[in-house]
């Protein structure tokens, strides 16, 4: 599906509103008219991969940097689009590293089976994401600091404190 919107700002992010007829397709597709939609297609023919969500009662789909450059700098312009459902599995498996780590430390294991399904995929992404064995190890070490209370992770309080 085809179409063109303009580039609008709430807050610091960047979006677009998707048109009501392409959005009772997607949903269609989905199988679902709640929650995170998967999408894919092309802003301005650079392929992406996103997710459609609702936000102050509004379907909005977020414009990041990666999608269309210099994006925050672009509000008011005009953009062609194509968007899709995304049936494909997006699931993130831990990395075994930081699986083996939980094993070894029952104490931080119970607290990340404690924490919120977003805050669980959240660390998973971010570890499963570096790129070196250096910031693999590191990194890992600093998730289960701050599973045992000591200390911040991806930007947040340890869950302890």
């Amino acid at each position: 599906m085809t179409f063109s919107a303009n580039l609008e700002i709430i807050g610091i992010n960047p979006f677009i509103t998707v048109p009501e007829k392409i959005l009772s397709a997607l949903f269609r597709e989905a199988g679902k008219d709640k929650g995170k939609i998967p999408i894919c297609g092309t802003v301005n023919q650079k392929p992406y991969k996103q997710t459609l969500v609702k936000y102050s009662g509004a379907w909005r789909l977020y414009i990041n940097t990666s999608m269309l450059r210099n994006s925050p700098k672009r509000i008011g312009e005009t953009i062609e689009l194509t968007i899709d459902f995304d049936p494909s599995d997006r699931t993130i498996k831990p990395h075994t590293k930081f699986e083996e780590m939980l094993r070894a430390n029952k104490e931080a294991h119970v607290v990340f089976e404690s924490l919120s399904p977003s805050l669980k995929h959240e660390i998973v992404r971010y570890i499963a994401n570096l790129k070196t064995e250096e910031s693999i190890d590191r990194n890992i070490a600093r998730a289960i600091d701050f599973l045992m209370g000591k200390g911040r992770f991806v930007g947040r309080d340890s869950p302890r404190k």
